[in-house]
């Protein structure tokens, strides 16, 4: 799915750079995402920030309002 239109930046791009071990950060300057209109960032950050977790095996913590 596109998670960035502008950029066209997938979920499955934005998994495999926080599986790498990247932040979110270089995926945004590697890709463009979140740093055009800016409506995806929470959905990517969100991907994101799931898929670093699962690979850290870390616990999900929810995000504070």
């Amino acid at each position: 799915m596109y998670v960035c239109i502008c950029n066209a930046v997938t979920d499955r791009a934005i998994r495999q750079a926080a599986e790498s071990g990247h932040s979110f950060v270089e995926l945004s300057r590697a890709t463009g995402c979140s740093d055009c209109c800016g409506n995806c960032e929470e959905l990517a950050r969100e991907i994101f920030d799931t898929a670093a977790a699962r690979a850290l095996d870390l616990p999900l913590l929810p995000m504070a309002a």
